[in-house]
């Protein structure tokens, strides 16, 4: 098998993972040096979250979101620009009171979530289609907010990467398929791994491959010591990878990593499968994208 896959580096993502590892990003500043560090290893995409650059801990303020991308804009890194519109769907139940949300609760419109997205209006974004119980929080996207969401993703003219982390998000990303809120052919990205969500495992790859569309484009990885090995499982298994700070915050037992240093790891093992990554020329070419604002 000889082909090049589209690489992804999740610069930081939304977790507990700032004061376990030095190396992740948290300002704006330092999450559009770790896009070009990303970016100089070989990723051709980057995957954006934003953190509060005080606390470290997850954010969502449009504020962060605009001077991450202008920062990335204005040094130039040739990158393709994939930023979450995952956030502001956190439910925690009250144990004690019904009805009630806890503490940690962070719930957000449909158009909310999407603000950012519609201002900046990168190339890729993406949409976590449906709920799912994510450790000890409910994440809540149910298809009505889904459906606002697409089709304001839609409007913005910014390309939906698909977040599916078990088979029925997949109904109901092909039901949004076929109400013509995502268009053709649509971009998934299988996320394993997961709790409570799919499993990591060949068998589960293998049954949401064989759900999607026929002419889906898709990615998958797996979070912590699996990540590498799912590196090899998603490019044999024919689609692209991922791999970043956001998903693992090792490069091996006891070694912390960097994003660069996870995409360096990830290149050399589709290398050694006779494969290659793409450009993110390449990849704008592959997946139909207009580059905006480089």
């Amino acid at each position: 098998m000889q082909r090049k896959v589209i690489l992804t580096c999740a610069l930081t993502g939304a977790g507990d993972t700032a004061s376990r590892n030095p190396a992740i990003p948290v300002t704006p500043k330092e999450i559009a040096e770790a896009a070009r560090e990303a970016a100089d290893a070989g990723a051709g995409v980057a995957h954006i979250h934003v953190r509060d650059p005080e606390t470290g801990r997850a954010a969502r303020e449009p504020a962060l979101y605009k001077e991450t991308l202008e920062r990335i804009r204005a040094d130039g890194t040739d990158i393709v620009l994939n930023v979450t519109a995952g956030m502001g769907a956190d439910y925690i139940p009250d144990p004690d009171v019904s009805n009630r949300a806890a503490e940690g609760t962070d719930m957000a419109t449909a158009a909310e979530r999407v603000a950012h997205i519609e201002s900046l209006k990168p190339e890729m974004c993406t949409l976590d289609c449906g709920s799912m119980n994510y450790a000890d929080v409910a994440y809540v996207s149910t298809p009505d907010q889904l459906r606002i969401m697409a089709g304001r993703i839609k409007a913005a003219g910014v390309k939906p990467e698909i977040e599916v982390f078990e088979l029925g998000h997949i109904w109901m990303a092909k039901t949004l398929i076929q109400e013509g809120l995502i268009e053709r052919p649509p971009l998934f990205q299988l996320c394993l791994g997961i709790p409570y969500g799919a499993e990591a495992t060949t068998e589960t790859l293998v049954a949401l491959k064989r759900q999607l569309p026929d002419d889906a484009r898709w990615a998958a990885f797996s979070i912590g010591r699996l990540q590498m090995p799912f590196v090899a499982q998603a490019y044999l298994a024919g689609g692209n990878v991922r791999v970043g700070l956001e998903d693992n915050i090792y490069l091996e037992k006891g070694v912390k990593a960097t994003n660069g240093a996870l995409v360096e790891k990830a290149i050399k093992i589709i290398r050694l499968l006779n494969g290659d990554v793409m450009t993110p020329a390449e990849a704008r070419d592959s997946l139909g994208l207009t580059q905006k604002d480089q």
